[in-house]
């Protein structure tokens, strides 16, 4: 790792599991040193799909065969249709590792990657990962993001890797829409961010502030050269895997996604857990994570727009607790699959469980001068960050997912519903704004009206 990659190497030493970390070129030499390192006497089974296994996957298991390392037959699953993140495939390869001993070695992307992850867990095995893409900040992380058997998304408690690898040639050869899709993640922590500071100023879940700083310290400079990446240079595509992965070790000092996952996050998991399809293949994580980033940032805008007197009004306004019966009407409007509707419930129900409407309004009053001011140095414009969405060649806008304006507005309600993370779209839903918000956002003259 070279000296720009120090944010790496500091998020590293504080790292729970992992141990190390290889970004460089031909990166895989470093391999049969490593595994033998990490699991001594293991014997280890290579996880790729059809295009890693060709890209990246082949070449080292003849690698570590030749340097005397134990290998199983590899598991190469279909690459077409593209896999999906499933809890029983993750379950299957579990048991082929606990039934003959073996230690996985992840090599892909975001799917392998938390198909490993919670195999491992459940296996009781460590495991290593070979990053084939700079498209996610998963590798790193605590916790593998996984449908249930509802196909409800769901982020599954298990360990993080306890190494990984990364060789830049590998990562240019991906094709361009990966990094895209990586460089939209990494964009989603600028929401994350702020939904954090939101939460802690209003006394719902403490900042804090190792984890933060980890992602937040050096966010600007990883997401400052889009058109870089546009042409897959190779130090930039090390930047942002480095990015990538500090998200991965601020989730794991924290124990869980807070530091890098926020209402940006929320678009994406709703419409992944309904099969949001683009030219007929899923949806990717990344590409949903950018336009929910874009979404959130001109939320952020128009909250700081508004003005004291507005606010005082809101304040003055707002009952002791919540409608559940209107709660129970949005969530069964907003699913038309009972199992989606039970787990809204159950998301919601603990979200207001953690404390009074009214009191977390009065706090945020009295908090707002000096909140606006860090969310202002937090943020990036929404329209600069569609800008440089599209100069990485990126989802910037929901028609680039295929979604028309009037289910995007819809998303902005129903995408609080999926989880107990409190956000922006909390507040303003607790000042009872966020349909004023919504329709403004929507409105002609509104940000989404006028970027069409």
């Amino acid at each position: 790792m070279s000296e720009t990659t120090s944010p790496l190497r500091a998020a590293l030493r504080d790292a729970a599991v992992t141990k190390e970390v290889v970004v460089e070129r031909a990166a895989a030499r470093a391999m049969p040193d490593l595994l033998r390192r990490v699991a001594p006497g293991a014997r280890w089974m290579l996880v790729a799909d059809e295009t890693t296994w060709d890209v990246a996957g082949a070449a080292a298991q003849a690698l570590l065969e030749a340097r005397g390392i134990a290998l199983a037959p590899p598991l190469v699953l279909p690459a077409r249709p593209r896999l999906k993140p499933r809890v029983s495939s993750s379950e299957a390869i579990a048991r082929k590792l606990a039934a003959h001993e073996l230690t996985p070695l992840a090599v892909g992307s975001g799917v392998i990657s938390d198909l490993v992850k919670h195999a491992a867990s459940m296996a009781g095995k460590p495991y290593v990962c070979m990053a084939t893409a700079a498209s996610m900040d998963g590798y790193a992380a605590s916790g593998a993001a996984l449908l249930d058997e509802e196909g409800f998304k769901r982020t599954l408690a298990c360990a993080p890797p306890v190494a990984v690898l990364a060789d830049l040639d590998v990562l240019g050869t991906a094709p361009a829409r990966m990094t895209a899709w990586g460089y939209g993640d990494l964009a989603g922590k600028t929401v994350a961010g702020a939904d954090w500071l939101l939460a802690d100023a209003l006394g719902v879940e403490p900042l804090n502030r190792r984890p933060f700083d980890m992602v937040q310290s050096h966010l600007h400079d990883w997401l400052g050269a889009p058109e870089r990446l546009a042409i897959q240079e190779p130090k930039a595509l090390g930047d942002l895997l480095s990015g990538l992965l500090v998200s991965g070790f601020a989730m794991q000092a924290h124990g869980n996604s807070r530091p890098a996952s926020g209402s940006d996050h929320q678009f994406s998991h709703l419409w992944e857990m309904e099969d949001l399809r683009v030219d007929g293949e899923p949806a990717a994580h990344g590409a949903c994570v950018g336009v929910g980033c874009v979404a959130m940032l001109a939320m952020y805008e128009w909250l700081r727009e508004q003005g004291d007197a507005a606010l005082a009004a809101a304040v003055a306004e707002v009952p002791e607790g919540h409608d559940d019966d209107a709660l129970a009407r949005e969530i069964d409007a907003a699913f038309g699959r009972e199992e989606f509707r039970a787990a809204a419930r159950e998301e919601m129900n603990a979200k207001r469980a953690a404390g009074s409407r009214r009191a977390r309004v009065a706090r945020f009053a009295g908090v707002w001068p000096a909140l606006r001011d860090s969310l202002a140095r937090q943020l990036v414009g929404a329209r600069d960050m569609q800008q440089r969405l599209r100069a990485v060649g990126g989802a910037a806008h929901p028609r680039d997912l295929g979604i028309v304006g009037a289910s995007f507005a819809a998303d902005h309600r129903r995408a609080r519903l999926i989880r107990r993370r409190y956000t922006v779209l909390d507040l303003l839903d607790d000042l009872g704004w966020l349909d004023r918000a919504i329709a403004d956002l929507f409105a002609p003259g509104g940000f989404w009206v006028a970027e069409s």
